[in-house]
């Protein structure tokens, strides 16, 4: 059984070692062939993950997506369109197990998939609303899938609760993949992200609308994942949706796509057709150490230590927490090339750290407290930092997790708001804050190398006096009060005394009962030995 995702992030900042299940690799239909899909169509497919090296990359799910069904019986059995799949699913399975890979499925949560557009009548009634165990048999046992996407249009149309209707379908296949003794990968496809609860019920879940083989298209879904890097841990991820490499992208906007979906742990399913990909996009897809910061056992998000303008450097632990390397991606979302003095303290490390180049390969000992990196317009550098580290003294609010949020319902919880880099910290802050008892922050990785005695600053704003809680490790509550700033984006500082034990620890601010100051950030100071 799986631990809850509480309970696996605080074992995962507490042990060097954890066995989790890294994020999925392989590929999928909709991108390049939407609804025009066929057996032989998914077994060119397979043959070619093989036959490029993919498969030995680390590349190993074959997701047919929508289109393959014809309607659903008066019996409540779900009607394969066999003259798409004339051999049916299990002989097309089973070939796929046979060459080494595993295979993939797709539904929706309600009643009819998205591609049927409500009005084709193969598509409308075959969702999941209603039928969850029947089809999980079918999908698991009967045809023998080893991953579902599960789409949510049948979802809206029938006015369903997100929460609700996916448990229910994520209890249908734990069911069924405990009764079968076998790993069933269950994505959620809910076009944004949908709250913390989704961490119990899916191993993956979008986090964004549908992805277009554009770089308007890349970059937004990379702005829309820069504040929201706290929620992959623990062997469960944010999904910023299906690559575009190996179609019409720039070399240098694959480089971005590839390196962004890399150092974030989400889920790499190519979408192009791997019988024609281009040389450069097949190198890139293999390339080993971007693979690396992808399937990294620690499995964390990354979240941004640097900004400079449209330049955004994202940075996350390696290996081991707190330990001698780490992963670094400086994404140029500009329309132009851009001269980065790379900040080696704000990357984690002190002076003498080596600087990888995962692309060129080449070494760079940084002497300095910055280094000069060269990034082309749309393009990215991506890094291994090795070396001594840096105790971080300054933590975003916008890195931190958010107990209740979430970008489907109206609700006023928590979350990050964009503003003025040279008025906040790095572009980002934390609003609407408390007012209920759960609709708090935490920095669950605040770490202190020795232990000890610090004053913690807060830098928050409020346009009237307003309460904030402060607890450190689940300890008694600091109340700081009157705390008006004189504007909601005008920055204030105050200092508490804190005590942090040796290693990690949870900070948490909040208030029960009203609304708290908006917070851009925290930065602590050693006082003690």
């Amino acid at each position: 059984m799986k631990k809850t995702f509480l309970g696996a992030f605080a074992l995962l900042m507490t042990c060097s070692v954890w066995a989790i299940d890294p994020p999925t690799m392989g590929w999928s239909s909709w991108n390049t062939f939407a609804l025009n899909i066929n057996e032989q169509l998914i077994k060119s497919q397979a043959d070619a993950m093989v036959k490029t090296g993919l498969a030995d990359a680390g590349y190993k799910y074959i997701n047919i997506d929508d289109g393959y069904w014809n309607g659903r019986g008066d019996d409540g059995h779900l009607r394969l369109n066999t003259k798409l799949f004339p051999n049916g699913m299990r002989h097309l399975t089973d070939y796929i197990h046979s060459i080494g890979l595993k295979a993939g499925i797709y539904s929706d949560a309600g009643d009819n998939t998205c591609g049927s557009g409500n009005r084709h009548a193969w598509g409308i009634g075959v969702g999941f609303a209603g039928h969850e165990d029947q089809d999980c048999k079918l999908y698991f046992d009967d045809w023998n899938f080893d991953f579902i996407k599960v789409d949510y249009c049948g979802g809206i149309h029938m006015g369903l609760n997100e929460r609700e209707q996916y448990t229910k379908v994520s209890n249908a296949i734990k069911r069924q993949a405990e009764r079968l003794n076998k790993r069933i990968v269950f994505n959620v496809c809910r076009w944004a992200y949908p709250g913390t609860w989704i961490s119990e019920v899916a191993d993956s879940w979008r986090t964004t609308g549908d992805i277009w083989c554009s770089w308007g298209s890349v970059k937004a879904l990379i702005k829309e994942n820069l504040y929201i890097q706290a929620y992959t841990g623990g062997g469960h991820y944010n999904d910023i949706d299906m690559l575009e490499i190996g179609r019409t992208l720039k070399p240098e906007e694959e480089v971005t796509h590839m390196a962004y979906w890399c150092i974030t742990s989400s889920p790499l399913l190519i979408g192009c057709d791997m019988t024609t990909i281009p040389e450069f996009s097949l190198n890139l897809l293999k390339n080993r150490e971007l693979l690396a910061m992808n399937q990294d056992k620690l499995g964390l998000g990354a979240p941004v230590v640097q900004r400079d303008g449209e330049v955004f450097v994202v940075a996350k632990d390696m290996e081991k927490i707190y330990g001698k390397k780490r992963a670094v991606v400086v994404v140029n979302l500009s329309d132009n090339e851009q001269n980065v003095a790379l900040d080696i303290h704000k990357v984690g490390f002190k002076k003498g750290a080596m600087l990888h180049d995962c692309i060129s390969g080449e070494n760079t000992i940084v002497v300095a407290d910055r280094v000069m990196v060269k990034v082309p317009a749309h393009g990215s550098n991506a890094y291994f930092v090795t070396g001594k580290r840096e105790e971080q003294t300054r933590y975003e609010a916008e890195e931190a997790w958010l107990k209740e949020y979430q970008e489907l319902a109206g609700k006023e919880n928590a979350r990050p708001v964009e503003f003025n880099a040279n008025e906040t910290s790095l572009g980002a802050y934390v609003g609407f804050l408390g007012n209920t008892p759960d609709n708090y922050m935490e920095w669950r990785n605040v770490y202190s190398e020795k232990g000890g005695d610090y004053e913690m600053t807060i830098r928050y704003a409020s346009a009237e006096p307003r309460q904030l809680n402060l607890s450190v490790n689940g300890g008694t509550e600091q109340q700081l009060t009157n705390l008006n700033s004189g504007g909601y984006t005008t920055w204030k500082e105050t200092t508490v005394k804190v005590n942090l034990k040796k290693g990690q620890n949870t900070v948490r601010l909040g208030n029960a009962k009203a609304f708290a100051p908006n917070i851009d950030c925290i930065t602590l100071k050693k006082t003690g030995k």
